[in-house]
């Protein structure tokens, strides 16, 4: 239920309004204090107010959530009216100021503001932040958002106040004043929208002293973040250059998200792109809110600025450009977008924003696979925009360019072509030893006795010689962790090494290849056991599998399948791999190619399903078998569940990422284990990798003999 105060319903005489409104309270939140693992009911523990601005990431006031960094609090959220409240644990990531004297008493201090991680994904809505700052809002209405109590129970308020100037001019410390009606208790944190422009300008921070109204703090001020480093910020799963420095990876996932939501999905629900275009909203009278938002998405896509002093560099080479001197300068890419905006002269917007984009596409940085593709999206998008520009622009941005490809390809020419990765990125310090053992679990389909199978339990040594260790008949798919569990921990314990896990091999039918053996927990409270050591799927029926046209023996020569595996094999663990999403495009589902396709895609190909499990066209059944019958020995896929739109997009960037992190695919086990235990660690960079397997199966270690496997009666 929502309250609305100072404006009345915008429902009925403006849909743009009343489109911006659902936007903003699905995004809105409610925080409460934790209280020994137990949701809260009603006001219990109530705090305040915040809002999502990406996935999974809450903006709040410091003072809503005591000001304490590594604090844990409760977010009650709903995507919309129609849905049951989620209550998802969150850590308080950081805080604005970082430290708060607690023995002086008065108004908190400025800027007050907090950054809350929820330690599980959850399906919800973003608000669209400005990339300008909020002081160049200082007349007319903006529309909030926030949470009260009212006889004893938590209720929504929303509604619109008068911008009656600002606290501090142009200040770092500058804040809206706002009224004149009464913020009740419990709104602080709340958004600050912008209704003409339909944009997040600020936070709730405070109600006045004495009388009706309140402030609100610019969202800018996050700029002032500490580049704290992440506890995970040097291990060799972090899948972002800039993994270290939460205001980047809060507002270039900010970014991704809407980007992505304006992309074709199956989700009837608008984007903040479509409600913006509807408002009439045309960012620096230069780009329409489609063209901003897939910008700022290019732009997410690449590394931040080395420094702000760089970002400042770039902005004042540009020309007709007044460097914005307020405080706090610009630290990201979206914003020397937002102070071109407000700084360009005359109507000269449009050739600085192209200009300036070509200026961060051709920045010094590491010349990886993912980062050449950002670049040349980001090229694909001048090259659009930039036909409203004259020819002798055009042609100079042709020019410089095809100086910046040549410059690439000097870089490229340079480094050993049997690895292609500089640095860290190219070791690998959990690659295991030679003479490491493995654990092997075997599982053979009764195909003539639905839902049950037999298995074995086996320690294998590099040389190949299997100990079996215990077998198991007719066991129910269903319950088959609970049989394994002793077998496997004794499996385990003859295997493990101080701090190096023995990995586990799945060898698993055909049928049954994204059986979720990694998701298996042996025992009350233990994590998944993917999260605990690499767990891996090998086919193990590979002289069994049908052709396409579903009869077994039927179709490739069983040779050119085997030398094309070993030939695959070997170049992806010699050379640089890429990744190739199958099975979705932009978030629009298609079907999987058939093996004759597959077998023609360049040789250090990993195929990648974002959708397995999500059976929409008839040959989705045989995705994983295809890939397997034509030849491949690594691949990565996620088990599908009914996802939000912008994760989708995060899954392909991520998985992407991956092999790019990665020197060859021989260090993709431990990349997917490090990411399954940052899923279970509940760290929302990872939340994208939710469900993700690996298949890695290696021909020249074949599987023990089927004659050693139960037989069937």
């Amino acid at each position: 239920m929502t309250a609305r105060q100072g404006g009345g319903a915008t429902g009925g005489r403006d849909p743009a309004q009343a489109v911006l409104r659902e936007l903003v309270l699905a995004a809105t939140v409610r925080i409460h204090r934790t209280d020994a693992g137990h949701p809260p009911e009603g006001a219990d523990g109530f705090l305040g107010s915040g809002f999502f601005i990406a996935p999974n990431w809450v903006l709040t006031c410091a003072h809503v959530v005591g000001g304490e960094e590594g604090g844990e609090v409760a977010v009650v959220c709903r995507s919309d009216p129609s849905r049951e409240q989620r209550v998802v644990p969150g850590e308080v990531a950081a805080t604005l100021p970082e430290r708060v004297d607690r023995s002086v008493l008065g108004r908190w201090p400025d800027p007050d503001l907090a950054l809350v991680r929820l330690r599980e994904p959850v399906d919800h809505e973003c608000l669209y932040v400005s990339e300008r700052q909020a002081s160049h809002y200082t007349e007319g209405r903006v529309f909030y958002a926030g949470w009260a109590t009212d006889h004893g129970r938590p209720q929504l308020l929303d509604g619109f106040l008068a911008v009656e100037g600002a606290i501090g001019g142009w200040s770092a410390g500058a804040q809206l004043r706002l009224g004149p009606n009464d913020l009740p208790l419990g709104v602080s944190g709340g958004p600050v929208i912008d209704p003409v422009r339909g944009e997040v300008v600020g936070v709730l921070k405070s109600r006045a002293d004495h009388g009706a109204g309140g402030t609100s703090i610019g969202v800018e001020r996050l700029r002032t973040l500490p580049p704290a480093p992440d506890a995970g910020a040097h291990d060799p799963y972090r899948h972002a250059p800039h993994h270290d420095d939460l205001y980047q990876v809060v507002w270039h996932a900010h970014d991704r998200y809407h980007r992505d939501r304006q992309r074709p999905t199956d989700s009837g629900r608008p984007a903040w792109s479509d409600l913006q275009a509807e408002l009439g909203a045309r960012p620096g009278r230069a780009l329409s809110p489609y063209e901003r938002a897939e910008l700022l998405g290019r732009l997410a896509d690449l590394p931040p600025p080395d420094s702000t002093r760089g970002l400042l560099d770039i902005l004042q080479a540009l020309p007709d450009l007044r460097l914005p001197t307020q405080s706090p300068a610009p630290r990201g890419w979206r914003d020397g977008l937002g102070a071109l905006y407000e700084n360009a002269r005359q109507d000269g917007t449009l050739p600085l924003v192209v200009d300036y984009a070509m200026r961060v596409m051709t920045a010094e940085r590491p010349a990886t696979p993912f980062v050449l593709d950002a670049e040349e999206a980001l090229w694909e998008w001048i090259e659009q925009v930039a036909t409203g520009l004259d020819g002798g622009r055009r042609s100079e941005l042709a020019r410089r360019r095809a100086q910046h490809l040549g410059e690439r390809r000097r870089e490229q020419s340079g480094r050993d072509p049997a690895d292609g990765r500089t640095g860290s990125m190219a070791r690998d310090p959990f690659a295991r030893s030679a003479d490491q053992l493995s654990v092997l679990l075997e599982v053979v389909d009764r195909a003539w006795e639905p839902g049950h199978c037999d298995w074995s339990v086996a320690v294998l040594r590099p040389d190949g010689e299997v100990t079996r260790l215990a077998e198991g008949e007719r066991t129910g798919l269903a319950g088959l962790a609970a049989p394994l569990a002793e077998p496997l921990f004794e499996a385990f314990r003859r295997c493990d090494e101080p701090e190096r896990p023995a990995p586990l091999y799945a060898a698993l039918p055909h049928r049954m290849l994204d059986l979720p053996v990694d998701e298996w927990r042996l025992q009350p409270g233990a994590g998944p056991l993917g999260a605990e050591r690499p767990v891996l799927v090998r086919c193990a029926d590979r002289d069994q599998l049908p052709g396409e046209d579903g009869w077994y023996g039927a179709g490739l020569a069983d040779d050119d399948v085997e030398s094309d595996r070993r030939d695959r094999w070997h170049w992806l663990h010699t050379r640089r791999v890429r990744a190739e999403v199958l099975d979705c495009d932009d978030g629009v589902r298609r079907p999987v190619p058939d093996v004759v396709v597959l077998r023609g895609l360049a040789p250090g190909t990993v195929p990648v399903l974002c959708r397995e499990g999500d059976r929409r066209y008839e040959s989705d059944d045989a995705a994983l078998l295809r890939i397997v019958r034509a030849g491949y020995g690594v691949a990565l896929w996620r088990r599908w569940e009914r996802r939000t739109d912008s994760v989708c997009g995060e899954f392909h960037r991520g998985a992407r990422l991956v092999l790019d992190a990665a020197a060859d695919a021989g260090q993709l086990p431990s990349l997917v284990h490090g990411l399954r235990g940052r899923l279970r660690d509940g760290r929302a960079e990872a939340f994208w990798a939710g469900g993700i397997a690996i298949l890695y199966d290696d021909p020249h270690q074949p599987l023990p003999g089927t004659d050693d496997l139960l037989e069937a009666p």
